[in-house]
């Protein structure tokens, strides 16, 4: 749906709230992505209460607001990361045209359900399903089966796409969907942001576009 953060990009954000936070960029960096489990299953209620925790336990003297200048920082690199993959607006509309129900399952932390409303994603999805809302993650098989029910359709009957993180594919087919991994080639380089990543050895179905994805509704 969107693309790939990079590593580099989210890094250099990092050291730029690090700065600001007067903490190790490299330990608070560590730190941030070691907790995203617990930021991913509401862990914590705000982005600014998990930089509070974490960059206290780096810098006790941290201010208050100091902390909120940081959380702006992410807030604002969220938004700019809401970039569309090519043919994902389109294809999306498409579906809800043809009046497909269509569901998003995203392993994600409080910015996202904060920005959700502000892209252009919001009204092309029936169903949203934010890990850190649900409080569970994937490939945990609950988070499918939470979208099934909300789309009030059956998981055998569910075309599961996803660029193979989190083990999202394995766990979608464990539950019975048929997964199919989109793998851009563009998007194949070390810099590229991904964790759990199954893209290497998925011996599924697999596309390069999400317009293919068209192609495979009328299979």
């Amino acid at each position: 749906m969107i693309k790939n953060f990079s590593s580099s990009e989210y890094a250099a954000v990092f050291a730029e709230m690090a700065d600001i936070l007067s903490v190790p960029p490299d330990e608070f960096l560590s730190s941030w992505v070691a907790a995203f489990d617990q930021r991913a299953t509401g862990g914590f209620p705000t982005t600014e209460d998990a930089i509070r925790d974490l960059s206290l336990k780096l810098n006790p003297w941290v201010t208050d607001a100091r902390i909120k200048e940081a959380t702006q920082i992410r807030l604002d690199y969220t938004k700019r990361s809401f970039i569309p993959r090519n043919g994902a607006i389109e294809v999306l509309s498409y579906l809800r045209e043809a009046e497909y129900k269509v569901g998003l399952i995203s392993d994600c932390t409080c910015e996202i359900p904060n920005v959700w409303d502000s892209t252009p994603f919001a009204p092309l999805f029936d169903v949203t399903i934010f890990s850190c809302v649900a409080r569970i993650k994937k490939p945990d098989p609950r988070i499918y089966l939470l979208a099934t029910e909300q789309l009030g359709v059956e998981s055998q009957d569910c075309l599961y796409i996803g660029d193979g993180s989190s083990r999202e594919l394995t766990g979608a087919l464990q539950v019975g969907m048929h997964p199919v991994l989109v793998r851009n080639p563009e998007e194949d380089r070390n810099d590229v942001y991904r964790t759990n990543f199954e893209g290497d050895n998925w011996p599924g179905p697999v596309i390069s576009s999400l317009k293919e994805v068209l192609g495979l509704l009328k299979q």
